[in-house]
Parts: structure tokens; sequence; C-alpha cells
């Protein structure tokens, strides 16, 4: 069978469905065109590469001789990769919502010829059942009504893609204050499962950052209770299933209450965020389980989603082998065949292996006879049963998981989705640079530095324009908000690992760039993508989902860049950017817990930290680490050397007046506006900064 016309893209995603019989055409206005001219709707399918009901329409529907004639009679059909064009996905997936209630993927919609949906629905099998339309039933019923009715369906198209800007409008209000905080916290609560971590029924997502906005509820309020709900919720994830406990990295989400039955694709922008809320909490109770967590998800990373030039890549699938998860499980046979002696039976009871397996087949309820690793209790309780040394059975199982891993990888692997996407790849560079900050480990930043230095050289074409993906030496869509907003993210948080000013002042000038590109005049706040859209209406987001909006990370990095340099503009802007979404943030706080985060920065007072000294004197890196060990979430640094003074200067203007003095290390502190003073007794300096106000 000859390939259809996605053979020549680059998206994975796309790539996979390159030999299917139904007549893909990547998204073009071409494509539109050809659709006008022949007077044909148009078949929408959104996914990504690794997306496990995507593969199961695939199979069932897009591979199907029968389905593709039905679809490729009625329609002009159209593929796109969420991941590539997140505008055209968020743009769908609000049109998805408002006609059904509900979304997910795969997203497929019935469009006119002009873009405007009339009907939509996530996964379609073949033919009907148990009150789902099949896609060859939609196709003969849509195929006569265009053929009948199409003055008709072009206006409810027409009505239904007006209505669709009003899920892009937001409410301007009063600004809030902490009740607001208090609010969120609340309603948080009452979501929180106290058996078994984690918020709302099964299924069970990571949710970063309610967490983060967790701790910052407990650093304001000293809430033990919302410590107790990052703990209890970090700790079941870290045992269970859903975290792999052979390879590393955490898999998309937990299927179950209990964390035990993951969904298995692994996302790079997971291992970024889960691994920042590992390091906060570490900071601020100094369990070794949430620091050697992250150390493994960098390891994870850097061994298997990172590139040859430095830069990351985007995920890993769930399926192998047509299965789902077949990569991860073990039988018992499969596990004894990796333990020496008499361990094996010690160790399938600490990770609740058994022949009849640990999970059930969805459908049918059956055990499957395969295992996913996973404990209930830690392995230092562990050790305490056994009456061992927790040092030595840790150091058992790192020579059992090493031997699982290695017999692992000679398994066919999942799809590998090697797709950069800038977004993705700034969160992983935040990451990255507060790890190596947290954990006193150079190696991850320089990992941050690489996948910078890839960004910059090879995503931007000649005209300096940013871009969101790039694949095979290809540059493809241009950079949206979010692919701003998450670089500059990352770049803040480089500079307060490395103080190399080029990081800050990059950050600077993309952020005078989004503005320019992204800011709606009319009614505040980021537009997510510019000016010429080619789309039906131009989407504005603010709810935090998997991942934050590029609105809530603005608005974040637009206060970090005030307190770096002193600059009311950007404070200014963060509040007209507040402003905008206040009325929304006030009646659905929850909704958006990133964007709090930065909410608690604008309202507590921050504390500017300037170290004058030279820069590689021990007393100034003495003094740098034993900061980085605490959670200090309001608190900015900057270092003033003789050799970046002046270069300073311009970055920071209120930093002119501190001098740097030869052989002598000074801390310079500042609070919400107001210096308090200066020391060169560096212990006084951190009581000063840890001292909360």
């Amino acid at each position: 069978m000859a390939p259809n016309r996605l053979i020549n893209e680059k998206s994975p995603y796309l790539l996979q469905h390159a030999q299917n019989p139904v007549d893909w055409h990547p998204w073009s206005e071409k494509t539109f065109a050809k659709a006008s001219s022949e007077n044909k709707p148009v078949f929408l399918s959104i996914g990504y590469a690794t997306c496990h009901w995507c593969h199961v329409m695939e199979k069932e529907s897009f591979e199907d001789e029968e389905v593709a004639g039905y679809l490729n009679d009625t329609f002009i059909c159209i593929k796109v990769d969420r991941e590539e064009r997140p505008d055209i996905d968020a743009v769908y997936m609000a049109a998805c919502q408002m006609l059904t209630g509900s979304g997910g993927w795969p997203l497929n919609l019935f469009l006119t010829p002009d873009k405007k949906p009339f009907f939509a629905a996530t996964y379609l099998p073949k033919n009907s059942r148990f009150g789902r339309a099949g896609l060859i039933e939609l196709c003969r019923q849509v195929k006569n009504v265009w053929a009948s009715q199409t003055a008709k369906v072009n206006e409810s198209a027409a009505s239904i893609a007006e209505n669709m800007q009003r899920m892009f409008s937001f409410t301007p209000s009063a600004e809030p204050d902490e009740s607001l905080l208090d609010l969120a916290y609340e309603q948080i609560l009452r979501t929180y499962d106290p058996l078994s971590g984690g918020f709302d029924p099964a299924p069970k997502f990571p949710m970063p950052h309610r967490l983060l906005f967790l701790l910052r509820c407990f650093h304001r309020t000293g809430a033990t209770k919302a410590l107790e709900m990052v703990e209890k919720t970090l700790t079941a994830m870290r045992l269970g299933g859903i975290w792999d406990h052979v390879g590393f990295g955490f898999h998309r989400y937990s299927t179950d209450k209990n964390w035990l039955l993951p969904h298995f694709e692994k996302m790079l922008y997971d291992q970024a965020l889960i691994s920042i809320i590992y390091l906060e909490t570490y900071q601020i109770t100094k369990n070794p389980l949430y620091a050697k967590t992250a150390d493994e998800i960098f390891a994870y990373v850097l061994r298997d989603m990172t590139s040859s030039d430095g830069a990351f890549f985007s995920a890993e699938d769930a399926d192998s082998e047509g299965e789902e998860g077949k990569f991860y499980v073990w039988t018992v046979d499969e596990f004894r065949k990796q333990i020496q002696g008499d361990q094996a039976g010690m160790w399938e009871k600490i990770l609740r292996l058994s022949p009849e397996g640990n999970f059930k087949e969805e459908a049918s309820g059956r055990k499957t006879g395969a295992n996913i690793l996973h404990l209930t209790i830690g392995l230092n309780r562990w050790a305490d049963k056994y009456g061992a040394k927790p040092e030595e059975i840790e150091k058992d199982w790192e020579t059992i998981r090493s031997r699982l891993f290695h017999a692992r990888e000679k398994r066919i692997h999942p799809l590998k989705d090697d797709k950069i996407l800038l977004d993705w790849n700034g969160l992983m560079i935040a990451a990255f640079a507060f790890g190596a900050r947290v954990l006193s480990n150079p190696r991850y930043a320089e990992a941050a530095e690489n996948a910078v230095r890839f960004i910059l050289s090879k995503m931007k074409d000649a005209n300096g324009r940013l871009f969101h993906r790039y694949r095979d030496g290809e540059l493809a869509v241009q950079a949206q908000a979010a692919d701003y907003a998450f670089f500059i993210y990352g770049l803040i948080s480089l500079y307060q690992a490395t103080f190399d000013l080029a990081f800050a002042e990059t950050a600077v000038n993309l952020q005078e760039a989004m503005i320019d590109a992204f800011w709606d005049d009319e009614n505040g706040g980021f537009f997510t993508t510019g000016k010429e859209t080619e789309l039906p209406v131009r989407p504005k987001e603010l709810y935090d989902s998997a991942l934050p909006s590029a609105n809530s990370v603005a608005f974040y990095n637009l206060l970090c860049l005030s307190r770096l340099t002193g600059n009311p503009k950007w404070e200014e802007k963060a509040q007209a950017l507040l402003h905008a979404f206040s009325g929304t943030l006030n009646s659905q706080p929850t909704a958006s817990t990133f964007f709090l985060t930065g909410l608690d920065f604008a309202l507590r007072p921050g504390q500017e930290v300037v170290i004058t000294g030279e820069a590689e004197k021990a007393e100034v890196h003495q003094l740098l680490s034993t900061l980085n060990l605490y959670f200090t979430p309001n608190k900015v640094t900057l270092v003033k050397s003789a050799q970046n003074a002046d270069r300073l200067t311009r970055f920071a203007g209120f930093t002119d007046g501190l001098k740097v003095i030869e052989g002598e290390t000074t801390a310079h502190l500042c609070r919400n506006g107001s210096c308090t003073g200066s020391t060169s007794d560096m212990k006084a300096a951190i009581n000063q900064i840890l001292e909360k106000r």
C-alpha cells in the first residue's frame, strides 16, 4: 500500500499514521482549500505519539479498509499532533468540551471547510456499540446531512464558533488577597485522599503544581496538614507502580486510587515538574527519599531522554509489541531468573509479586499473570521486618534492580517520541537547574546549559524567531506563548544556579518579545498564539492541567524579573495580568494552582539577596550551598563580582551602590522593597534570610 501524505512529516505521531489507508492530510491552508473546492466537510483527528487510546483507535478504525473507505469518501481527513500544535488542540478541545461536556484524546471533530466544528467526540469505535456512535454510521449520517442540509450545518457551525470564543474569555475583578489562597487550600483539602494520598477519585494524576501550592501554604501559615498532604502523596507515588522502580521516572498517571496500575507512558514535562516538587519537599523535610527520587528522575532523563546535542526528547510510549505496559511488567518466572540464591522469595514479597499477577485486566477483571513492581512500605521498614540494616537492603535492591534493568533492556522498547519541544525543554531546564542548586550537583547545571545552547542555536531561524518543534534538523511551528513562558522560567532558574548573567539577560529579552507577540492590549493576559492566527478563534488559557498555563508561568516570571532587576515595569505587567484573570481566579481558584504560587509570591514579602565578592571564593559557595538547603520560595539571589559589576548594574540598577571589596564577601539583604542592611557574617546572613516575615 502506498503511504499517504503524512509520509513527508517529521512528527512521530503523524508518521505512525503514514501507512493508514485513510487519505490523511497534514494541517494546512492548502488542505482546507481542497475541502472547499470539493465541497466536503473535514474530519479532524488530534492525538499524540504515546497516547494509548490513540493507538487503539488507529488499530480498530484507521487501519481498517472499510472505515478508511467511508472516511475518504465523506471527508477531507486531517491528522494533527497535539504536542506539535497545542494551539489547534486548545481550540478544538474547547469545542469538544462545549459540545459534549468532556474531552480527551484521541480528539475527533467534523469541521466545515472554513474550520468551524459541528461535531466532536473522543474515541470512536468502528461500529456503534453500547450507545457510542461508530465511525461508519457517523460517516453515513454526515454524508446525507451534508448533501441535503449544507446550509443548516454551516449555520450551526457558525453558532458554535461564535460561542467558542467565550471559552477563552475571562473575568476581571478586584485583585485577590491572601483569603483566596486560604479558600483554595480549603477546597484542595476537601478533595484529598487521606488513605492513599493524591486528590479526587481514580484516575489519579501527580498534579505537581497543586503540591507546589500546598508547600507555599505550609510556608505561609505553618499548616502542617498542607505538608502532610504533600508528603503522603509523594511517598505513595514513589512506592507505587506509577514509579518505574527498575529504570526510574514516573509514568503518566495511576488508573486506580492506590497508585498501583499506571498508564505507562512517560512524559518529559512530568519528570520536570515532579522532580521540582520532590526537591522542594526535601528542602523542608530533609527526607533523603525525596532527594533520591529527584536524582533518579534526572538519571532517567539523562540516560533515555537526552539527545546527543543536549536537548530533551518528549515522551516514551505506554505500548510495546501492541500491548500497554508489556515492557515494564514481570512474571514470577522472569523475575526469578534475575535473582540469585534464596533471595527471590523475600523480594517477591517486598515487591508484591505473585504467580497469578498483582493486577487485573480492565476488560475481563481477570488477573494477568504479570506483575507491576511496587512497594507498600519503604525498604527501611522491610529492613526492620527482616532484622537487616537499611543500608544492606538498599544495597541488595540496587544489585537486583541493576540485573532487572539489564534484562529489561533486551526487550522490545516502547516508541520514543524524539521530537524536541521548546516549552517542555524549558521546564526540564528549570528542573535540572534547581536540582543543581539543591543537590549540589554541577552535572545538572551542565545539562540545563547544554539544552539552552541547543535551543538558542538550533531552534531559531535566520530572523531570530523561536520555534516550537525541532526534529531531524527541521524547525516547525513558530513559538507560542507557552514556549516563551516555560523557556523564560528555565532561564531564570538557571541564572539562580550559575549566576551567569547571560541567562538572565536572555530571559529579559524574551519576556519583551513575548509581550510584543502575545499580549492582549484590550483585555490583558497572553494569547496562546501570535497575532497572525489561522484558527477560528484566538485562544487564551489560564487553567493549569497536566501542564501549567502560559499565563500562570508568565505571571510568576514577571514577578521574578521585577525582583531580580528592580524594574517596576515587570511588576506592573504582572499586576495587569492578575487583573485580567481575577474574577475567574476568585470563582475557580483550584483550577489554576500554579498561578496561585505566583500570587503567593506577589502578596508576601519578597527577599532580594545580593552577594558581593569574588564568585569563586569558598565563602560565596558556602553561603549559596547553605541557602539552597532551605525552602525559601520568595527569595531571589544575585551575585556581584569585580568581573561582572558593570554588567550587573545595567541589568539590575539597584545594585549600583553595592561595592565589591577585594577579599571580602558581603550579603546585602532587601525585603519587600526595603533594604535591611549588609553583613559579612555569613551565619548572621543565613539567619536573616531564613527568617520568615
